[in-house]
């Protein structure tokens, strides 16, 4: 991968694509992945926003985004966008007041290219934390609950 920038957080190491002027992904990299000072100027406001939003989880994103997914992952992206820092909705919410499934709002947040921007960690089941990044387990749980925390704190 690609990456314009490799930005360090308090849970590891994100890598930050860009296209020109564009924020097109946000990757969670292994623990061990380089330091990689941004290329260009977008990279460099992209890390600036996202250390805003590590000093205080009420920041609010001012990026320009490209989503490349279908209209029902865009109308997810959108609703889960919507959620405030520290608070939380379930999948079967979500799924209500976009007349779609749980499992689809799911998978909609599990595809989503610009996570912490884009807060699907802020989307959990009724039951209990959910997935993250298509994941049920392992380092990505814990970066979502990380998250949640951090985000909780402050309100």
């Amino acid at each position: 991968m690609n990456y314009q920038a490799k930005l360090p957080t308090p849970f590891g190491m994100l890598g930050i694509c860009c296209e020109a002027d564009t924020l097109t992904g946000i990757n969670f990299l292994e623990s061990d992945a380089t330091l990689q000072l941004p290329s260009q100027a977008f990279a460099r406001e992209v890390c600036r926003q996202l250390q805003a939003y590590f000093i205080d989880p009420n920041f609010h994103f001012n990026l320009s985004l490209k989503l490349n997914g279908t209209a029902h992952q865009t109308k997810v992206w959108r609703a889960i966008s919507a959620i405030p820092p520290g608070k939380t909705r379930n999948y079967g919410d979500l799924a209500t007041l976009l007349a779609s499934s749980p499992r689809a709002v799911g998978q909609a947040c599990g595809s989503n290219p610009i996570p912490i921007v884009i807060p699907c960690h802020r989307v959990v089941s009724k039951s209990g934390i959910g997935g993250f990044i298509h994941q049920r387990g392992g380092n990505a749980l814990d970066i979502k609950r990380w998250l949640l925390a951090y985000e909780k704190q402050s309100n």
